[in-house]
């Protein structure tokens, strides 16, 4: 399965946006980045589905552009007009090559989802690898209301506890990309998680 940042270069606020290809190509996540559809074509010639891993507004900016562009299925955990499959904890789906595993991880969501192969996490906002808080592993904030940073400690055990450990990938909502020991990557979010303190204290 070959993975591409399609907002990478994006110079406005979005989300990472990634294009998994192989089998079904499939997009997680639409991001903000106008042009995203151009870029999208830079490494497709067509999406057979979008993925979301939750429905903030940098991660759904650009959605009716790419559906508008490639009429591909969308999935969705929360109810969306365009939404052609329902997303439930422990289905199974294709992105590229690789069959993944839903599990539901709310907390910085209410509809957050994350995607675990044997080899790869898409985990959304959930958790990063890192951010504008930490490195080497952090977790989506939750001092908004409708968060809950107690919801979000069991997404992430839970995340934990269902990863199998050959994960070697994450590709997260913000931030970089991760190759190595995500366990490890996921057990420092955690732990930082589980303080309790404000994630960014001065704002």
């Amino acid at each position: 399965m070959d993975v591409t940042n399609v907002t990478g270069d994006a110079d406005v606020f979005t989300c990472n946006a990634y294009l998994a290809t192989g089998d079904r190509t499939v997009l997680v996540d639409a991001g903000t980045m106008p042009g995203v559809v151009d870029e999208i074509r830079a490494h497709a010639d067509d999406v057979d589905a979008v993925m979301l891993t939750h429905q903030h507004g940098d991660h759904v900016g650009e959605l009716d552009a790419v559906l508008d562009a490639f009429d591909p299925d969308l999935y969705a955990h929360g109810s969306h007009p365009r939404r052609t499959h329902g997303l439930t904890d422990g289905d199974h789906l294709t992105l590229g090559d690789e069959t993944f595993e839903v599990v539901y991880t709310p907390g910085h969501a209410e509809d957050h989802v994350s995607l675990v192969s044997e080899t790869s996490l898409f985990s959304g906002d959930v958790v990063v690898y890192n951010d504008g808080a930490f490195d080497d592993g952090s977790f989506g904030r939750t001092d908004y209301a409708g968060q809950s940073r107690e919801r979000l400690i069991e997404s992430i055990r839970d995340l934990l506890d269902r990863m199998p450990g050959t994960v070697e990938r994450m590709y997260a909502g913000h931030g970089d990309a991760f190759h190595g020991d995500v366990h490890e990557v996921v057990d420092r979010a955690l732990e930082r998680a589980e303080r309790r303190e404000p994630k960014y204290p001065d704002e």
